[in-house]
């Protein structure tokens, strides 16, 4: 089933955010691995708008397992003249004997994937995979999606974490392998730039909203914009207490886009938003805005620190002029607006 394109003001706005850092794409040739996930979606489209728009001469060619699906579900990129596909695994793919000026690996087992050996090979493997692709192909320029799962162990008191807290997640819990695969993998980006010369940029995403997030996954508001345009009560599972911040699929694009071009070499930069709020009071705002009650399971613990999830952008913010712009009640509207369409 065909998914609806993203929205061109949305898509406008990250072809202004990110100018004139588009210049630095004239004439690139693309490989792009995870194009129809959340992050990859919003490249392609916005990627492809600035094409419109600048006439950048850009090419893009993308991994997908299932190319039929793709352009069944995402026609206006996988069609697109700019576009070409590339079947594969990740781990695994057939090295294109082309050459890339930039790589964007995007691909990656969700930290819901209950198999957690199959989530560190596909995380590992793929980026093992595309690294030698990077090599063989001669880009120098790779950008990993990598996650604030890295993090581990905030002190108390600690709501915003920033690029050098060195705590991370302990090698003996079993379902830390999404968190120790992504350190990994920015371990192995480390290895191949003092080996090979190539400049990899690190960007450890937090939670984000918009057009293409799932539903049904492990994202709270995720599950609450379905409820509320279903007109259920909102459910919150726990106490509520835990703090996220979410950051619009727009912003999320222009920063990538900015990291990828502007970045300095494994030097990681959080991408969020600094914006805290607990999932209580998610559940709250989501509820107003479609006007439904909400309701949260249980009380919280006396004394029990909530669990955190909030990254400091100062580094991206300083050192690369990246911003949130747009803020979350209007992010959860236009979701729902293009749900709704």
């Amino acid at each position: 089933m065909s998914r609806p394109p993203l929205d061109p003001r949305d898509l406008d706005e990250v072809v202004d955010w990110v100018r004139p850092g588009w210049d630095g794409l004239r004439g690139a040739r693309l490989f792009v691995a995870g194009g129809t996930g959340f992050f990859g979606t919003w490249l392609l489209e916005s990627l492809l708008r600035a094409e419109a728009r600048l006439g950048l001469g850009v090419e893009a060619t993308v991994l997908t397992r299932n190319p039929d699906g793709f352009r069944e579900r995402s026609p206006q990129v996988a069609l697109h003249p700019s576009v070409r596909l590339h079947a594969g695994d990740v781990r695994s793919f057939e090295l294109p004997r082309t050459r890339f000026t930039h790589l964007v690996h995007c691909a990656a087992a969700s930290s819901d994937v209950p198999d957690d050996l199959e989530q560190l090979d596909v995380i590992v493997g793929g980026t093992t995979r595309l690294l030698d692709l990077a090599v063989s192909s001669g880009a120098r320029r790779f950008l990993l999606a990598s996650s604030g799962a890295v993090y581990a162990g905030l002190p108390a008191g600690m709501i915003h974490v920033p690029e050098s807290h060195p705590g991370a997640p302990d090698p003996m819990a079993t379902r830390s392998s999404y968190g120790q695969a992504k350190r990994i993998a920015e371990h192995l980006c480390a290895l191949y730039a003092a080996r090979h010369g190539l400049e990899p940029v690190i960007a450890r995403g937090f939670a984000f909203v918009g057009p293409h997030l799932p539903l049904d996954k492990h994202f709270a508001i995720g599950n609450f914009i379905r409820d509320g345009l279903a007109g259920r009560a909102i459910q919150v599972s726990g106490d509520g207490t835990p703090l996220r911040s979410y950051l619009y699929g727009s912003d999320l694009a222009a920063w990538l886009w900015t990291i990828l071009l502007s970045g300095t070499p494994c030097r990681p930069y959080n991408v969020g938003s600094e914006a805290a709020i607990s999932v209580g009071e998610l559940a709250r705002v989501a509820a107003g805005l479609f006007q439904v009650s909400f309701e949260i399971a249980r009380q919280p613990a006396a004394g029990a620190q909530p669990e955190r999830y909030v990254p400091s952008t100062e580094r991206a913010r300083t050192e690369l002029g990246v911003s949130q712009h747009v803020n979350l009640a209007d992010a959860i509207q236009r979701t729902a607006k293009w749900l709704r369409n």
